[in-house]
């Protein structure tokens, strides 16, 4: 098993978009990339935390892979749009790849060029590559919200 951690607004339908495919094995919502620890929802959604709302996502490599994962996370978001997602405004909305490791660093910036040149984005990617830190599991009300609440809340894409 493997782990890829994304941000691409609002962590609720980004982890529901991630469960539709097969190979991924679980995911957990939280917050990654700022200086406070153990941050809370609120603390987070305020804006200053530096912390962006991320989806953890467990994957199976044999039947998918990190740049599949990639590939998936460009069409669940607009990567063109700086700090905002939808109606989620600020630097917690953030497009974002957290990468672990060198190699995942590599394919995640290899992606950003490949998907730049499909030319099918009116403006650049503005995407971030950043070395993952501490994942803080959100509020267990936060997992899999949109399967406990229905879709009426919180749209991707």
């Amino acid at each position: 098993m493997a782990t890829a951690i994304f941000g691409a607004g609002c962590f609720w339908g980004v982890e529901a978009f991630f469960e539709k495919f097969e190979g991924v094995t679980a995911t957990r919502v939280g917050y990654v990339g700022g200086h406070l620890e153990n941050p809370t929802y609120e603390q987070v959604k305020a804006g200053n935390t530096g912390h962006a709302e991320s989806v953890k996502v467990d994957y199976d490599p044999t039947v998918i892979t990190y740049a599949e994962l990639i590939n998936i996370f460009f069409e669940a978001h607009d990567p063109t749009s700086k700090n905002r997602q939808g109606i989620d405004i600020g630097h917690q909305y953030r497009s974002v790849i957290f990468y672990s490791d060198a190699s995942q660093k590599y394919i995640a910036e290899e992606k950003i060029k490949e998907w730049e040149g499909k030319g099918i984005f009116k403006r650049p990617i503005v995407t971030e590559v950043e070395a993952a830190t501490t994942f803080y599991e959100a509020e267990e009300h936060h997992q899999k919200y949109l399967q406990k609440h229905g879709s009426a809340a919180c749209s991707i894409g």
